[in-house]
């Protein structure tokens, strides 16, 4: 299972490097219809970029949970053993998992919305957009779960020296 989340979480981090090369061609082409005249405005180019965008914030906050580079509040006191450090990881990681059975379950019932729309400018269907929502929250279980297993061996490892 490692491994396959492994492999997702490498493509995750392509998905995103990509993304944002995309987003460079309608920044740019706004930018020059709108301070040089040298080509017409475009209007698709707002809503791309915008697209791109909400798909980049996903994803990014999809690799951030695998990795724990999201933001960190520091409520619990500093664990002194490896037990410790399971058991607060384990509160944290149960906190995040109700997050993340929120958005699949929101998320989904505002895909089944986007579903039945379209964008005014492209006219492209707006699940494309809102399914991010839930894909997210489907990756923050996985990368989760894989997390709170971690934090149970802690949990049930010998008692080790506590670290200081």
């Amino acid at each position: 299972m490692k491994a396959l989340l492994d492999g997702y979480h490498r493509m995750l981090k392509r998905l995103l490097t990509i993304l944002m090369g995309v987003l460079i061609v309608p920044v740019t082409i706004q930018i020059l219809s709108r301070y040089t005249g040298l080509m017409p405005r475009y209007i698709w180019t707002e809503e791309v970029a915008r697209f791109c965008f909400v798909w980049m914030i996903m994803i990014g906050a999809m690799i951030a949970v695998r990795d724990k580079s999201h933001f960190e509040v520091d409520v619990l006191p500093a664990p002194r053993t490896p037990r410790q450090a399971g058991i607060a990881g384990l509160v944290v990681h149960l906190g995040m998992m109700v997050m993340a059975v929120a958005f699949v379950r929101y998320g989904y019932e505002f895909a089944k919305f986007g579903f039945i729309q379209t964008s005014e400018m492209s006219g492209i269907n707006m699940l494309s957009i809102y399914i991010a929502f839930p894909l997210a929250g489907v990756t923050w279980v996985l990368f989760l779960a894989e997390k709170m297993v971690a934090d149970v061996r802690l949990i049930r490892s010998p008692a080790t020296e506590p670290h200081a």
